[in-house]
């Protein structure tokens, strides 16, 4: 399965998670970690609860990180591509991981 990230779900993990490896660009970490996690049968077409009432987005798939399993990645399915638009911390509640000023100082 070939993920592609786009640049939302690129400045939301920058502001929510942090890379880990401390990339700058955290495009192969995003798309090594939902690959994982969809192979490892980590997705649903169903929201997680608290999230939205009723079905999915039309196409939209959720896949939930191995490592952190409060993330979640918003994608959608193109073929054999998977799309990462965006990312939710489920269980999280408050300010991000990441400070404001080390993600404002990334513009």
């Amino acid at each position: 399965m070939l993920v592609a990230v786009t640049d939302h779900a690129v400045e939301r993990f920058r502001q929510r998670v942090g890379s880990r490896a401390g990339l700058l660009d955290p495009r192969p970490e995003i798309a090594g970690r939902v690959r994982r996690a969809w192979e490892a049968g980590r997705w649903s077409e169903q929201p997680p609860d608290g999230r939205r009432p009723g079905p999915a987005a039309r196409g939209s798939l959720y896949v939930r990180d191995l490592v952190d399993r409060d993330l979640l990645f918003v994608c959608r399915r193109e073929d054999d591509e998977l799309v990462v638009i965006s990312l939710w911390e489920t269980g999280r509640v408050g300010a991000p991981r990441v400070p404001r000023r080390f993600t404002d100082a990334l513009r």
